[in-house]
């Protein structure tokens, strides 16, 4: 058990499971407060009023998120805050992905709690902790990760807006920008990831995609 009362935020949007793995998660922690989130606008609104979380506990599929952009985000916006990926999926493809865009480790949604234990105090002990079996490190992931690496968490966002078709002015009234910033923003989004034109940069954002939302051969 783990023996200091933490707070944890726990991003899903199945309410069941938010409520199944907050019973784990009282079972195995000393007491903590748990904050749940079920959009990726949640998650970003629970991790902005919480600055004292100590590690984020991720679901891959959630409204607004495409894929690993939920943990790239996080990666981006909050580097020292840690983020365990938790999901239903896990191929080793998709447990490498993980790790490859900053995930500090992968849970099953099968884990026990004493596994569950045991990976939450790996990783707020500085550690990871992943699943034995994983692919082999992927080329294209790892320049993808260095790639969207370069950008801030603003354009992060924008980038998100662009990969669902928004305009510009559906941009700036979406995440309270004034247009001409919006404007900046895709210009450096697509310089960064050297884009020729917002499809292009969109095309990016969809590799983003876990494996099983798309066909996958392995």
């Amino acid at each position: 058990m783990v023996a200091v009362a933490l707070k944890i935020i726990v991003a899903d949007d199945h309410p069941m499971f938010r409520i199944a793995l907050r019973h784990a998660l009282q079972g195995v922690l000393a007491g903590g407060d748990i904050i749940e989130a079920a959009s990726l606008s949640t998650l970003e609104a629970a991790v902005a009023a919480h600055p004292d979380a100590e590690i984020v506990l991720l679901d891959l599929h959630m409204p607004g998120a495409h894929g690993f952009s939920a943990l790239v985000f996080l990666r981006a916006e909050y580097p020292e805050l840690p983020v365990v990926v938790i999901s239903s999926n896990d191929h080793p493809r998709t447990v490498r992905r993980a790790q490859q865009f900053g995930a500090a480790a992968f849970i099953p949604k099968s884990a026990t709690p004493p596994q569950l234990s045991a990976a939450i105090t790996t990783v707020l002990d500085g550690g990871s902790w992943f699943p034995a079996q994983k692919a082999e490190k992927s080329e294209a992931d790892s320049k993808l990760a260095a790639d969207l690496a370069q950008l801030t968490p603003a354009q992060i966002r924008v980038l998100m807006c662009i990969a669902d078709g928004k305009l510009n002015k559906q941009i700036a009234y979406e995440l309270d920008l004034a247009e001409n910033t919006v404007k900046v923003h895709v210009t450096a989004v697509l310089r960064k990831l050297n884009c020729y034109s917002r499809t292009q940069a969109a095309v990016m954002v969809k590799a983003l995609t876990a494996d099983d939302e798309r066909p996958m051969e392995e």
